[in-house]
């Protein structure tokens, strides 16, 4: 047979054609042949996987898995947005309970009065309108305590609180702390309330979230959210002469009636009571402020006991430290408080701190900045022993300083020198000549008692009706020594009868002339009369 005779490149254009050839019918039979179903197991997968883009410090990448709303599902562990939303909706269904709106009622201003002098009707109408004001508090403890800012409460008549649930009740002021803007009230009511869990402020980090809870301009159980902005904040606000300023500074919306309200972490915490912000326009500008909760829980438990703060005191005078003073002391980092002065016969002085150390740290807490210091003493009571950590001389030691409360003779002048400087603060009461008309302690300094009047709980309580509250009794003292109780109701004095504060005073004005013994008659809680001998004070 005669075979055509191609040539050499039409051989080469034939091979490659049946090369190509071979490879289509393969590919068709593969499809008709291979199953090329979906396999089930990766229909679920719809969410699209991306991958991050970083910015900044390398960090190992994560998935991010993205749901056709466009809303993050998961990073590495972080919460979802809705995961988010639904912790923030709990948080604050647990703490808005027990956040109350605060409505004080004070005396017409003074100023406002003089305005109207001669005008009869003007000046009747004004000083017989009381001013109005709101705020917020926090309900701390099941016998209706709570706590608030002292400015909001300041010059009250009357005060009522209303709770998120529209229950409203009276409320009595039973302590202030002018130092820390903190003020106790008591709420007159037997009803089961709602009681805020409290933190630990000193473990807030900066960037942490945080919920506000309050009531701005009277829009009762308002909630905002930000994050903790800073840590220990000296802002000047707080006008006392020893005022302590170590706050909280947050970016979440606080407004005029917040004041007072709670600072909560998302485990629905106390943090911090706010306080106050900073402002040009009177409203929110991004910065506010708070008081941390360990400093309101040292505070508030001295004022729902004693009726004031126990602070001890180190007696010093103080500067903070720059780079140019750090320098100059040789220090190896900038950091720690200067002592410009030590009180002679001072707790610091006698601890062995004199003028021209460093304090680093108290108690293993390191302290840079004066209102760090001052805010760490503040929580501690007098008696009480503090370690700390100085730099002198190139060196670092530490002492141990006893604290010293400011009745100490030996901070006397140095508390009327402050007095002399700022009128605003009245001179603590030693033996006082009559009960004071808010129900405040009174401090019986020779006998170490404080007594207080009967408060409409108290009678209750122990049920009588008349008496003088045993508030607290020194350590140390006679009245300690003779195992005379706190938290009892004076009854009677040498065998006759006390009726109020005023009387019990009297009666021991009068023992103090006499040698020997008085003999005290209480009522306890259970019921039982009890009698102390305690011995009349040596002059």
């Amino acid at each position: 047979m005669h075979r055509p005779r191609f040539s050499r490149s039409t051989s080469i254009l034939i091979g490659i054609g049946l090369v190509l050839v071979g490879l289509l019918a393969g590919i068709l039979t593969m499809l008709f042949v291979v199953d090329v179903r979906p396999d089930p197991s990766l229909a679920s997968l719809t969410p699209r996987v991306v991958e991050p883009v970083e910015l900044g410090q390398a960090k190992p990448l994560r998935s991010v898995a993205v749901t056709d709303s466009g809303a993050i599902a998961s990073v590495a562990g972080v919460p979802s947005l809705q995961t988010m939303n639904r912790l923030f909706q709990e948080v604050a269904q647990q703490v808005t309970p027990s956040v109350v709106y605060i409505q004080v009622e004070a005396p017409p201003a003074r100023e406002w009065l003089r305005n109207f002098e001669g005008d009869d009707f003007h000046e009747r109408f004004f000083r017989e309108m009381p001013r109005q004001s709101v705020g917020s508090g926090v309900i701390v403890s099941q016998e209706g305590h709570i706590v608030t800012n002292y400015h909001v409460v300041s010059e009250a008549d009357a005060i009522e609180v209303t709770l998120a649930d529209k229950r409203q009740f009276e409320a009595e002021v039973i302590g202030v702390d002018p130092s820390t803007d903190l003020a106790v009230l008591q709420a007159k009511t037997d009803e089961t309330l709602p009681v805020a869990a409290l933190g630990n402020s000193d473990r807030l980090n900066v960037g942490e979230w945080v919920l506000a809870v309050g009531n701005p301009f009277r829009l009762t159980s308002t909630v905002t959210a930000g994050i903790v902005s800073a840590l220990g904040r000296q802002v000047n606000i707080i006008e006392d002469s020893f005022s302590i300023e170590d706050f909280i500074q947050t970016d979440a919306a606080i407004n005029p009636g917040n004041s007072g309200g709670a600072l909560v972490n998302v485990e629905g915490e106390l943090v911090g009571i706010s306080t106050a912000i900073a402002t040009e326009s009177g409203s929110y500008e991004g910065y506010g402020f708070a008081v941390p909760v360990n400093l309101v829980k040292r505070v508030v438990q001295d004022l729902i006991t004693y009726g004031e703060v126990q602070r001890g005191f180190l007696g010093v005078s103080i500067l903070p430290i720059d780079a140019q003073a750090a320098q100059e002391l040789g220090l190896d980092e900038i950091g720690g408080v200067y002592i410009s002065e030590a009180r002679k016969g001072g707790a610091a002085y006698r601890g062995g701190v004199r003028g021209g150390d460093v304090i680093l740290a108290v108690d293993g807490q390191r302290v840079n900045a004066p209102n760090e210091l001052q805010s760490l003493i503040a929580r501690r009571r007098p008696g009480e022993q503090v370690a700390m950590e100085v730099w002198r001389d190139g060196q670092r030691r530490t002492l141990n300083v006893v604290l010293m409360g400011r009745d100490a003779p030996a901070y006397q002048r140095w508390f009327a020198e402050l007095r002399d400087d700022d009128t605003t603060e009245p001179a603590p009461e030693v033996a006082p000549e009559a009960p004071p008309s808010d129900g405040g302690i009174f401090q019986l300094s020779e006998w170490g008692v404080g007594l207080r009047d009967l408060t409409r709980r108290d009678r209750t309580a122990f049920d009588v009706r008349t008496g003088a509250y045993l508030a607290y009794v020194a350590h140390g003292s006679a009245a300690h020594i003779a195992g005379l109780p706190r938290d009892v109701i004076v009854q009677g004095i040498d065998g006759t009868d006390v009726r109020s504060v005023e009387e019990a005073i009297r009666q021991l004005g009068a023992a103090a002339e006499s040698d020997g013994a008085v003999l005290f008659r209480v009522m306890r809680r259970d019921g039982v009369t009890a009698f102390y001998e305690v011995a009349v004070p040596a002059d």
